[in-house]
């Protein structure tokens, strides 16, 4: 089976799908693998680093793609006005593609693949089981995000972090406030704790309590008269009456705290909008919001994704795609995860399509012509009315 592994060319994309020793433990396993020229470049893996790990390197986009029984990637193929390269195009029919394809939110490229007849699978919709874990992109990329996003609020605020005792008197730490338990919101509260500062949390789980207090956070939280955890680590959306309840703690805990941070999404696709103006405007002037759900559209009303605004003295900084600001970690994390996924369904030197494997079933996105993922048809046949 030839896996083809092209340069990410989305703006700001510096990942790459697969590194040189992820490629080594492939090609050992039978696969060959065909990386474009360059396409670690970015990420700090050379040409040279793949050749030595068995692979070939290709500098025709069209051989690359054409040749390929499967095209690996970071983000969705390419397609449609305007792209650099029309990626599904290049692939030939029935043809396989992995990558995060985030496909409510990509519904054009999901439906060139539709057409295209191309047997798609999404690492962000793979169940959140424990034998998933080592599949896992979006926990490993959320890792970044929350270690990021807490060090992005310490350089932004206007003031120290950690407690110091001086000379000249004592400045007590500053306090930070973490929106969402997830694995972001884990790894943002254990980073910000490891640099110094005092840390509540919430989220509309309660069963996270736990682990909010076990990574050194105080948990504040309201009591919800409907559930609101979706299974498999995600968040549904709140009831009304909930939400006015969530509002009010939101509020109260962003009116006394120097740095907020939000990680908050529903199905791990949708940011949910959680901080009104209003709520920015009760805000400490030189307080900062580190919106870390801003490739979902941002959990601040007033963020505007891959921006960094002042509204009422508040810096609010809404960063898009921070694994890519360290693209040899995140790409080392990524290529493992889509080395188990393969490996997990590499049975005598083939590629097992198995339709009744619960991981294999959650990750297909389209087959044979057809939007099969529940979600994505249900999301294609509301954008199509």
């Amino acid at each position: 089976m030839k896996l083809a592994v092209p340069k990410e060319l989305s703006a700001g994309e510096r990942r790459v799908a697969l590194v040189p020793e992820t490629v080594k433990k492939l090609s050992g396993a039978g696969f060959r693998v065909s990386v474009e020229h360059d396409a670690g470049i970015d990420a700090n893996f050379t040409d040279q680093m793949y050749l030595e790990a068995g692979a070939t390197i290709e500098r025709d986009a069209a051989a690359l793609f054409g040749q390929a029984d499967m095209v690996v990637k970071v983000g969705p193929p390419l397609t449609g006005p305007g792209v650099v390269r029309d990626e599904v195009a290049l692939m030939r029919e029935g043809a396989m593609a992995l990558a995060s394809m985030m496909p409510t939110r990509n519904l054009a490229a999901v439906q060139a693949m539709k057409v295209k007849k191309i047997t798609s699978f999404s690492t962000d919709t793979i169940p959140r089981t424990t034998r998933a874990q080592a599949m896992d992109t979006l926990s490993a990329m959320a890792n970044i995000v929350g270690y990021k996003g807490a060090l992005m609020a310490a350089l932004e605020m206007p003031r120290y972090t950690p407690m110091l005792t001086t000379a000249a008197g004592t400045i007590l730490p500053a306090k930070f406030f973490v929106i969402g338990a997830g694995v972001a919101g884990l790894q943002a509260i254990a980073t910000a704790r490891r640099i110094g500062a005092t840390v509540s949390a919430t989220d509309v789980r309660p069963e996270v309590k736990e682990q909010i207090e076990s990574v050194g956070a105080k948990y504040v939280g309201i009591q919800l008269k409907a559930d609101a955890s979706a299974g498999g680590g995600y968040a549904k959306e709140l009831s009304e009456d909930d939400k006015a309840r969530q509002r009010e703690l939101l509020a109260e805990q962003c009116a006394i705290s120097a740095a907020v941070i939000t990680t908050a999404l529903i199905r791990g696709v949708t940011a949910p909008k959680l901080i009104s103006a209003e709520i920015v405007k009760r805000m400490k002037p030189g307080a900062v919001i580190i919106d870390l759900a801003a490739d979902g559209g941002g959990n601040c009303e007033l963020s505007r994704p891959g921006e960094t605004v002042i509204e009422h003295g508040v810096k609010i900084v809404a960063p898009l795609n921070l694994p890519a600001t360290m693209p040899g970690d995140a790409s080392l994390l990524w290529s493992r995860n889509l080395m188990n996924f393969l490996l997990a369904f590499w049975k005598d030197k083939a590629f097992n399509l198995d339709l009744n494997d619960e991981i294999m079933r959650g990750a297909v996105i389209t087959h044979q012509g057809e939007i099969v993922h529940p979600w994505v048809k249900e999301a294609a046949a509301n954008a199509a009315r």
